[in-house]
């Protein structure tokens, strides 16, 4: 089964629970996340990153999943598995997320076993510029499209998943139809979560991973 994360206000997060998701916040907001029982994933913000405020966030919350800085610079692989080392003590697993071109080939062997391999899904806004053929073991997707998401689940083993892209979309009365997003017959925010998150289940139903969280 893959484990899906959403990150995002108390009020979709209650309704995702209903349907199987995790909760999630990034590191420097868990207001909304105070009232769950475990945060599912601990994201990080990594345009103004702190290892120091990540991992106090992490001992106080104890996540299933937590992500590291992204490697876009080979030099900086060392620091950050040393900082995924240490924030493994406070979670379950623990996401690398390899971006530059130069580790295409060293994933399994510069990347401890231990760690899952994250895929920022391609977007507007940047992605992962590796292929997805590289990626071999258990991988996380990061954000995108969930047909997107579920395409490359075909490629690589994929074993976790987040996804806000639909609470995007339903503040304009639009939903994710198994598809694509389209207005809502109805309307209605939390109907367009609901139906959204419904139709991204399905997507997923029968998928069978190689991976092992």
């Amino acid at each position: 089964m893959v484990l899906k994360f959403v990150a995002h206000s108390y009020r979709v997060l209650r309704i995702a629970r209903r349907y199987g998701w995790l909760p999630g916040a990034r590191y420097t907001n868990l207001r909304d996340v105070r009232r769950c029982d475990r945060v599912g994933f601990l994201d990080i913000e990594w345009k103004n990153y702190s290892f120091e405020r990540h991992l106090k966030a992490a001992k106080a919350t104890r996540p299933v999943i937590t992500v590291a800085l992204d490697i876009d610079d080979p030099r900086k692989l060392t620091k950050t598995l040393d900082q995924a080392w240490e924030l493994s003590l406070y979670c379950d697993r623990v996401i690398i997320v390899p971006k530059h071109p130069s580790l295409k080939n060293k994933l399994d062997s510069h990347i401890p076993k231990k760690f899952i391999l994250g895929y920022s899904v391609p977007t507007r806004y940047g992605g992962t510029v590796i292929s997805p053929r590289f990626f071999k073991r258990s991988v996380h997707l990061l954000g995108g499209r969930p047909d997107i998401q579920r395409r490359l689940a075909e490629i690589m083993p994929v074993v976790s998943m987040d996804c806000n892209r639909f609470t995007l979309d339903a503040a304009f009365g639009d939903y994710f139809d198994g598809e694509t997003f389209r207005p809502h017959p109805a309307g209605g925010y939390e109907r367009c979560i609901r139906e959204s998150i419904r139709n991204i289940n399905r997507l997923w139903s029968s998928y069978e991973s190689h991976g092992r969280l």
